[in-house]
């Protein structure tokens, strides 16, 4: 059981998955508990993330490991990373994020010379996010994958696509 000492501690996101060729970054606030103990983006097993991107790729990821999904974004051109590098956060829940540090966004964006399009995964990150982005690149806030964001998988995919398919 956590204790109150350890609810305090900060979090801390990973390192961003990107190569030179990705057209599109998405933009998450901070990995969730259930993805910081597994060590990987997006792994609570009811976030919406890897099943969107299943169809957007053509690919089950769902049945990959992991250290396999990320190879198949980058060969779509998908980069992602977190808006947040360290913030407080008892449990997963964006609206309890406090003393927030922002990740480097702006290095990463200058190290992606084929970037064209920033999409946030919800809200939180494009709160967060929006103000260290350059105004050149082109900004889009996609519904949360997240399990607690209540929209329906179908309307998440469907807005998702929608963004995915405009990469300029």
């Amino acid at each position: 059981m956590a204790t109150e000492t350890n609810s305090a501690r900060f979090k801390t996101s990973f390192e961003p998955v990107a190569n030179t060729d990705c057209t599109i970054l998405i933009l998450g606030s901070l990995p969730g508990d259930a993805s910081l103990v597994q060590g990987h983006y997006y792994a609570h097993p009811r976030n919406a993330f890897w099943g969107i991107m299943s169809q957007a790729t053509c690919t089950d990821l769902n049945a990959l490991p992991f250290e396999e999904r990320y190879p198949i974004l980058l060969a779509h051109q998908i980069a992602l990373w977190d808006v947040v590098q360290s913030a407080i956060r008892p449990g997963s829940l964006d609206s309890a994020l406090a003393h927030i540090n922002p990740n480097a966004l702006s290095e990463l964006i200058f190290s992606l010379p084929n970037l064209s399009h920033i999409i946030f995964n919800g809200q939180t990150a494009a709160k967060h996010g929006s103000k260290l982005i350059p105004g050149y690149i082109k900004q889009s806030i996609a519904p949360s994958t997240s399990p607690a964001h209540t929209l329906s998988f179908d309307k998440k995919l469907q807005a998702w696509l929608q963004l995915l398919a405009h990469k300029n």
